[in-house]
């Protein structure tokens, strides 16, 4: 994403940098934050600097943000790595699952592939992603049924 820095007038205060970006996109990265920090520091008026505080709250609001989006990504991978564990641990049991069609069917799971995501299970042949999965019986339970 390209940024360019643009100057404009504004009132009394001097002149202003005005940020324009070559996409729709609406959110911020750590090197847009960083451009646009330095882009502030750059155009700021020099008989009226930037107050600290400003400075300080911005640098920490950037700071929450980053350990936010880290805390998003761990989370991530702990559903990731929940997914793929509930989905190893079905193999050998019975369940029922709908189809794209909406169509239910019921058979045993013989496999686990992992993906990237969601992992996929193979029942009685059939590649059947975990989420599709809407009860789950032992094996046995179900041949006695």
């Amino acid at each position: 994403m390209a940024i360019t820095a643009t100057t404009g007038t504004t009132g009394t205060t001097g002149s202003t940098p005005t940020f324009s970006t070559g996409t729709d996109r609406t959110t911020m990265d750590t090197n847009t934050f960083l451009k646009l920090l330095v882009a502030q520091l750059q155009y700021q008026d020099p008989s009226n600097p930037t107050d600290s505080s400003q400075f300080m709250a911005q640098t920490a609001q950037f700071t929450s943000v980053e350990k936010i989006t880290e805390l998003a990504s761990l989370t991530q991978k702990v559903l990731d790595a929940s997914n793929q564990q509930t989905g190893s641990s079905l193999v050998g049991k019975s369940v029922t699952y709908t189809d794209v069609n909406g169509a239910s069917h019921t058979g045993t799971v013989t496999g686990c592939t992992i993906g990237s995501q969601v992992p996929n299970l193979t029942v009685d042949g059939t590649t059947v992603a975990l989420s599709a999965v809407t009860a789950v019986t032992t094996a046995a339970a179900a041949t006695t049924a």
